[in-house]
Order: C-alpha cells, then structure tokens, then sequence
C-alpha cells in the first residue's frame, strides 16, 4: 500500500498545490500516469473547475488528471484507475458522494492492492476509519461516519495548536486540542494524529514517515498529548 496523505494544498502566499508538488512528483515517479481524480469535496467550487485547477499542476510534473465525474461507471473506473487522487474541500460531502457511488470498498480494495493513493485535507481524512476528526460542518448527512479505513488513526489536517494560532488569546470557544480530547475520551483506542500544515504522511507498505519542517502532534486516551519530529519513524502508528 501506497499512500501520501497531506495537510492542506496549499500553503499561505503561495499558488494552489506549490509546496506539495515536488513530493507528489517524487511520489508517482517519471512514469507518465493517468491520475483518477475525485473531486467530490468540492462544493462552493464545481468539480469540472477543481478539475481545471489540478490538471496543470500534474501536467506540470509529467502526469495527467481525469475526475471521477466524467465517467459513466465510477467503479469501473476506480478498479481501472492507475493512481487515485482525491482533492480538499467538505469531507462531509466528499463522503457522501463516495458513499452514493458505492465507492468504499472499491477504493479501499484498490488501495490495499497497491494502486497509489493521494489525497489533502478532506482526502487525507477520507482514509481514516471514519471523519469523526474533521473540521469542517457537517453540511450534509453522509449516511454514516465510516471512511476508506485505509490506516488504523485519524487524522486531523490543519492542526493548530495554541501555540500555532495568533487568535488564541482572544478566542472563546474550544480549541483544537481540546476537542481532540473530547473525542479521545470517547474513542479511547485511537491515536489521533494532529498534522500540522505543509507537513505530510508518507506511507509505503508497513512503514510510514513525515514530511515537513513542522512537529506533529499526537493524542491519545490515557496520555499526555506528545509532540514528535519529521525525522521520527511513524510507522508504529500503523498497527492496529
């Protein structure tokens, strides 16, 4: 199994998916491939334009993109696809529209059986065993919580600590962390992973990495939340 699970596309002052590019060109390889994209996160913005603006930047590293919605037969175009990307936006929707396609378990078969995987922020959650750590509002019910369960721990993209955000001090609502530990309270056997942005999981079989500059934070019932560098093996987070 091959996965590259990014925290967000797209880094402040910078143009769409700049920062993640070269990893994702080292990830594919010089191979040229047709990447099946999913654009069903999308909501503000429709898929044909999420379309638009990923295919250059694959084009760009030698790799093409066609969306999932061009397609008469979904299934039959994940079980033939070459490599699956699968863009940000409203993880609810995305799931929903997965779900409607009846696209779990083909994906997850697909994956499992090799097939490259890429997906940033409501993507990297979809791999999750469920979206229970987005962050995002629930604008449609996705009939069930349950993801892709590609990898055994969550993910929460965009993680900002109070020591990450400017706002802190003035805001008066729950922060990040203390959200995560409610859910943790809850779900006491799952790690949750809170990926800070421009940082990624890089994950090749049974081992897995980080990349980025920034430390990821990790939570789990029973322990003190721990803070773990990008050179730091992860692969143990992959045991179920």
């Amino acid at each position: 199994m091959r996965l590259l699970l990014i925290s967000n596309s797209t880094n402040k002052g910078e143009e769409f998916l700049t920062y993640p590019m070269p990893h994702i060109k080292n990830f594919l390889g010089n191979t040229k491939t047709e990447c099946l994209f999913i654009p069903y996160a999308g909501v503000s913005v429709t898929w044909d334009d999420l379309e638009k603006r990923v295919q250059p930047r694959f084009s760009g590293i030698g790799h093409s993109i066609k969306s999932i919605h061009h397609f008469d037969d979904p299934v039959k175009a994940v079980e033939n696809a070459e490599v699956i990307v699968v863009s940000g936006g409203s993880t609810w929707n995305l799931l929903y529209n997965v779900r409607k396609n009846d696209l779990i378990e083909a994906i997850r078969k697909k994956v499992m059986a090799g097939t490259p995987y890429i997906g940033w922020s409501a993507g990297s959650n979809l791999a999750c065993p469920t979206i229970k750590t987005t962050n995002d509002m629930p604008v449609i019910d996705p009939v069930g919580f349950d993801a892709l369960n590609l990898i055994p721990f969550q993910i929460n993209p965009h993680y900002l600590g109070a020591e990450d955000d400017m706002n802190a001090k003035t805001h008066g609502g729950e922060t990040r962390e203390e959200r995560i530990r409610e859910f943790i309270q809850i779900n006491k056997d799952v790690y949750v992973a809170g990926l800070r942005e421009g940082c990624m999981f890089l994950v090749e079989d049974k081992k897995m990495t980080m990349i980025g500059k920034r430390t990821l934070r990790l939570f789990k019932h029973g322990m003190d939340p721990r803070e773990l560098e990008p050179t730091e093996d992860l692969s143990f987070l992959l045991e179920k």
